[in-house]
């Protein structure tokens, strides 16, 4: 077993069955989620959708509440105006171009409003179990950190990422980075203390030699 092998290992030692933060009834609640969650926190953004969940389980439901209903729900999150739109344009467009249904494949996904490739790729993976990997701001910082990547540029990441990754994790490396990103290798102070894939890192072993 490689290096990136046994700095998956021990991450999934730690956490077996990592998971989205996000709550979330089915695929289309999730895009609905994932959506929101640009720029906010998880705990936020299910703050909010967890009494919008209760009465909002589907594009129909989503186009009847509309926009101004939909903003009363939401506006605790940021940028709660635009992704109100985006999310209305979207659910319209799940209605008439895919039956109501999310669709499982990454164009179909960033034709929809307010889907970037990140978004896409983290309901590819929650939602269909594609070993697909949304490189937000903790997997990106993380990654250089580990020497898994060695770039700022999100595309080229996630190319870099998705080479060395072995497929036995394929499917569970985006929510061990994002856990692992979140909680231990934070921005500030990285916990290496902690850390328990720290003798693999190459952000902490020069930090030892300083």
């Amino acid at each position: 077993m490689g290096r990136v092998g046994k700095l998956f290992e021990i991450l999934e030692l730690n956490n077996p069955n990592p998971k989205i933060e996000l709550d979330y009834i089915n695929e289309y609640t999730l895009l609905v989620a994932v959506i929101l969650s640009a720029q906010s926190t998880d705990k936020g953004v299910n703050r909010a959708t967890g009494p919008l969940f209760n009465i909002v389980k589907s594009p129909e439901q989503m186009v009847n509440l509309g926009e101004e209903g939909l903003k009363q729900y939401i506006k605790s999150i940021g940028l709660f105006n635009s992704k109100a739109k985006n999310i209305m344009e979207m659910s319209k467009k799940l209605i008439r171009d895919f039956d109501s249904k999310v669709p499982d494949n990454l164009e179909d996904l960033m034709s929809l409003a307010g889907v970037g490739r990140k978004t896409a790729n983290v309901v590819l993976n929650s939602a269909f179990g594609k070993a697909t990997i949304g490189i937000d701001t903790h997997v990106l910082r993380l990654s250089n950190r580990l020497g898994l990547c060695d770039t700022k540029n999100v595309l080229h990441a996630e190319e870099q990422l998705m080479h060395i990754l072995p497929e036995k994790w394929a499917r569970k490396a985006n929510h061990l980075l994002v856990l692992h990103g979140r909680y231990v290798c934070t921005a500030r102070n990285p916990k290496c203390n902690e850390c328990k894939i720290r003798d693999y890192c190459n952000f902490y072993i020069t930090s030892l030699t300083k």
